[in-house]
Order: C-alpha cells, then structure tokens, then sequence
C-alpha cells in the first residue's frame, strides 16, 4: 500500500517509479479521489461544528425566552442532522474507492533495481560452487525418482496432477532436509521458530499483499454457507419429483443443519507461504523496541494453485500445488532493512553452501519482481539433470508497502510519534526444490543417490538412497 500524502507530494516521482514496472501513470487519478474524499470530510467536519455551535444556541435563545430562534436553530439542528448521514456515506464510498485503486498498484522498485521486462534482465550478481563431472549422463529427478520413492501416479490418482507422494526413504531425505533447514535458520542464524497456522484470514491475505492480487493463485476453502449455497445450486430445479417423500426429508434436514452451522462458520485462505502468517502476526501492533530486528521462521505446508503457471513444470516435482518450505521473516526499522535483506539472503544462501549444491545469485529487473517487492534476490540451483539453474530461493525486501497495509508501526527510541516498519521474506529453503536439487547434484550411475554429509545426522544411518530391487 502506498501512502497518499507522499504520491500528493510528487506525483511525477511516483508514476515515473511506477512505469519502470511498466505500470501505467495513476497519480492524477488517486490524488482526484483523495481529493473528493477530504472534500466531504471537511464538509462532514463544518456540519458538525455547526450542528454543535447551533445546539448550544438553543440553551442560549430557550434562557432568554427567545422561543422563535430556539425554533428556528431546532429546525437548522434537524436539517443538519438529516444531511449528515449522506455526506458519511459519501465519504466511506469514496475512501473504499481510493482504497481499492491503491491495493492493486505495486510497490516501487528500489533505485539500484536493474530496469526489465522479464527473466531475461535479471543481474547475475555471484555464483557459487563447481559444477560436478559426470562420467555418465545425469538424469532428470523425474526420471531418477520414482525408483528411489518418489510416486508421482499415486499423487495423481489421489489428488490430481501437480501432487506426488514420496515413500521410504525418499521421504525420510526430505524431512531431513526439512530439519536441517530449520535447525539451521534457527540455531546458526538466530529466527526464532515458529508453528504458525497453514490457514488465514482475509485480513491476513490482504495484509500481506496476496489479496486482491493473487486470489486466482490461492486456494480457498469455502465455509459452511459457500457450500451450501453451491449445493442446493446444483440440484435440479425439479429434485422433489426425482427423490421419495422419505428421501427429501433427509435430504432437507441435512442441509438445513447446514445452513445452521454456516451461521457461525468462518471461511479461510490456505496459505501460499509462511510469509503470510508470520508476517501478519504483527499486524496492527505499535512494536515498543525494535532496536534489533525480529527474525521469525516457520517450516509449513504451502498451496498455491498455480492458476498463473498453467502448462510450466507438469512433469516431475518442482511446481506442486501442496509443497513444503522454509520461510524466514524479518520486521525491522527502515534504517536496517537494506543489511538486513543481504543478511536474509546470506542465510538461504548458507544452506545451499553447506548442502555443496552450486547456485547462483540474481538480482530481479523491475519486470520480473514480486508485487509487494521493491528489491528481491533470486537464488537458482544448478540442476545437472536439466541442464540449468532453477529458482529455489527468492529473498525480497518490501519496505513498508506490507506494514502500511497492516497498520504494523514502532516507536523509535526517544520519540512520540509512531513509524511504519519495514518487512522481509525469503525462502530458506523450498524443501522440495532442495530434495531435487540433491537427487540431480548426488545421483550415481546405478541410480542410486548419496546423502550429502549435512544431512546424515537426520537420516538415521541411511548414507544412500538405492533404487527398489
């Protein structure tokens, strides 16, 4: 979200930051809406003092005896009074006007963000690690997988595509990899951890800008009215022909228990990312010290419906719709949230450094950049199997355009007035991803796979995953 007062200040500024995402001019716009909006809040404002001066003329006159103004200030008091109510509504629909214009205009690219149009001008900024010689043709995990327990036709059957259900050992490697990232967020990098809920609010959502932008990438789980609602829908309008008198019965007391329950039901968003939950577990708080950063990291189911992705990595494991993930969080004053994005980022990148998988690290254009992101850092694993660098990490800063849509503010220290913080995200890992990258970087010829060292305390024993027998 961003702030109406600064785009008022320099409008020519904003659309000019707004178009290096190629985004069209919107000042004029916004600034005529807030412009509306102040205007009949003055006049809400000028109606009331005038409503209060004339009230206490009425005592004044009625001491007096002056029983014919008393009268006449009664009649303006109740034409006021009349008046009021429309110039409230017109205010509030014009306030959810500018509102709505605001949160779905992105956040604006940081100066040192490279200008683009997409993936193609992205900055390489590092690279780390020396790919591995193969003495054979590595595979793809694809086709490496499902001898080692990685089922992807039982996921489909059960699910649908984009689905996979690891077995064995396959899937004690990616709880290890799972421990591992966390015990090392954790006890090397000092997030605290955390056990958030994989289902939100709209609030949440919103707050952290996946809403109304990302709905159609989100699942929903609808409540109890919803699908009632699509249920009774769906039957046939002659329904009460096709079923017995005992049938319609029960039929007609089910869903009135329904349509009972759905009173008091909530409805609920599952979460893209833990970047939403531990994010917005800091809304609407006014944070007393924030001398340090608060680091928080949660690892999580995630969902994403991929509605953005139609037809991109069908095949094999790294686009899921149910993944899992390491998140990392950070909130902190403005002042530190440029090292501390590098810091977040050197944090994703130790975990690839101690796993040995070669990686390196991207520096988005404008074009390519998350929505709420004013400045992100991708980190692509070397794939050999593929023969590429795939993203399994994104780090983004996205200064105060979340906490202004959070209302999350702090107190710095010695002073009165309240200021927004800055927050951060990034993976630390995607553990799916990771699982992948280490059956590509560690397979051997007989398709079996070795388990890299940092994992072989969580692995109780296992040193290789072997094909089944």
């Amino acid at each position: 979200m961003h702030d109406i007062a600064m785009i008022r200040s320099d409008r020519d500024a904003f659309d000019a930051a707004l178009s290096r995402r190629g985004h069209e001019p919107v000042a004029e716009k916004l600034i005529d809406l807030d412009a509306r909006r102040r205007a009949v809040l003055t006049q809400l404002q000028e109606a009331q003092n005038r409503r209060n001066a004339a009230s206490k003329a009425i005592g004044q006159a009625m001491g007096k005896g002056d029983t014919a103004e008393a009268d006449r200030l009664k009649a303006e008091v109740a034409e006021i009074k009349e008046a009021m109510p429309a110039l409230e509504e017109q205010a509030r629909t014009i306030g959810e006007e500018l509102e709505a214009a605001l949160a779905i205009i992105p956040n604006l690219p940081a100066d040192d963000v490279p200008d683009g149009a997409g993936e193609e001008d992205n900055v390489e900024i590092s690279v780390w690690g020396d790919r591995r010689e193969f003495a054979f043709k590595p595979k793809e995990h694809a086709d490496l997988g499902p001898e080692l327990g990685m089922d992807f036709e039982t996921g489909a059957a059960l699910s649908g595509a984009r689905f996979t259900f690891l077995r064995g050992r396959m899937a004690r490697l990616h709880r290890a990899i799972a421990q591992f990232m966390l015990d090392r967020q954790v006890d090397t990098n000092g997030f605290t951890e955390c056990n958030p809920p994989v289902l939100v609010n709209d609030a949440a959502m919103y707050g952290t800008d996946k809403l109304p932008k990302f709905a159609e990438d989100s699942f929903f789980a609808a409540d109890m009215s919803t699908r009632s609602k699509l249920f009774w829908n769906a039957m046939p309008e002659d329904f009460e022909t096709q079923m017995s008198e005992t049938a319609q019965g029960e039929f007609r007391a089910k869903l009135e228990g329904m349509l009972d329950r759905a009173d008091t039901a909530e409805q609920f968003w599952l979460i893209p990312t833990s970047e939403v939950s531990l994010t917005a577990s800091v809304a609407g708080e006014i944070i007393p010290d924030l001398t340090q950063p608060i680091r928080l990291t949660a690892h999580t189911l995630c969902f994403r419906s991929e509605a953005g992705a139609a037809g991109k990595d069908t095949r094999g494991f790294i686009r899921q719709h149910q993944f899992e993930k390491v998140e990392l969080v950070s909130i902190c004053a403005p002042e530190h949230s440029e090292a501390e994005h590098e810091r977040m980022t050197g944090c994703a990148e130790g975990i690839l450094q101690a796993l040995g998988l070669p990686y390196r690290k991207m520096l988005l254009c404008t074009g390519d950049m998350g929505f709420g992101a004013r400045k992100t850092y991708d980190l692509e694993v070397w794939l050999p199997g593929q023969g590429a660098y795939r993203e399994i990490s994104s780090c983004s800063n996205t200064g105060d355009f979340q906490a202004r849509r959070m209302n999350t503010r702090y107190r710095p220290e010695g002073e009165k007035k309240t200021e927004f913080v800055h927050t951060l995200n990034g993976s630390g890992l995607a553990v799916g991803r990771t699982l992948v990258a280490v059956l590509e970087n560690y397979q051997n010829e007989d398709g079996s796979v070795t388990v890299p060292e940092a994992l072989l305390p969580y692995m109780g024993g296992v040193t290789k995953l072997k094909p089944a027998a």
